[in-house]
């Protein structure tokens, strides 16, 4: 139970950060860093308890890898989908709705961003925290967090810059997108979770 409420809590503090620093309209490479810290910080907290994922596509990733108990997968989806929609509640309460409505996603550019730096992110999280050659190391969390400061500052402004099923969900609720264009995120960002996966198997034989 321990590590699903701490995917609760992480999920829960990084997706109130997305909404916070968006909605209120944090400028320039504010919102990309505090999204990316917190990401790190939460990563750096809850690590050692949970494997620090906060993202259903890295959980995907991790269990393709060997790295997640197939009993685990599940509950940590939940956990994580609930942390994003607490932290969505919790953001509509302190900052309010978002002053415009989102706008019109392009289908292929949004898909493709957001693929690629999902891809990105859960590749660094198997080669920083899985790998044997890593093993132990202290700077997985600043890894991490930096691919998704990086990714948001790359392709903001085409995809929102989810990277995360639960921080898609987590932006719908807040009304930052729309449910429409839910399916957008989960169908790249899992794909890419999986393909991470594939890839870090194959270029890691045996976990090296």
């Amino acid at each position: 139970m321990k590590k699903y409420v701490t995917e609760l809590i992480g999920t829960f503090f990084l997706v109130l950060t997305v909404g916070c620093t968006v909605v209120s309209g944090a400028q320039g490479v504010i919102a990309p860093l505090a999204i990316g810290s917190a990401l790190m910080i939460m990563i750096f907290a809850g690590g050692h308890i949970s494997g620090g994922h906060y993202n259903p596509a890295v959980t995907l990733g991790v269990w393709m890898r060997g790295r997640c108990d197939t009993k685990d997968v599940l509950p940590y989806f939940v956990s994580q989908i609930l942390g994003a929609a607490l932290a969505a509640w919790a953001t509509i309460y302190l900052v309010g709705a978002p002053k415009a409505a989102p706008g019109p996603l392009a289908v292929g550019p949004a898909m493709l961003a957001e693929f690629l730096f999902t891809f990105a992110l859960v590749f660094v999280v198997l080669n920083v925290a899985t790998a044997k050659g890593t093993a132990g190391n202290s700077f997985y969390g600043l890894a991490i967090g930096f691919t998704v400061t990086v990714g948001a500052c790359a392709v903001g402004k085409i995809s929102g810059a989810a990277f995360n099923p639960a921080v898609a969900v987590g932006v719908s609720i807040m009304g930052l997108a729309k449910w429409s264009t839910l399916w957008i995120y989960l169908v790249s960002e899992l794909l890419a979770g999986a393909m991470a996966a594939l890839t870090f198997k194959g270029v890691n034989p045996g976990g090296e």
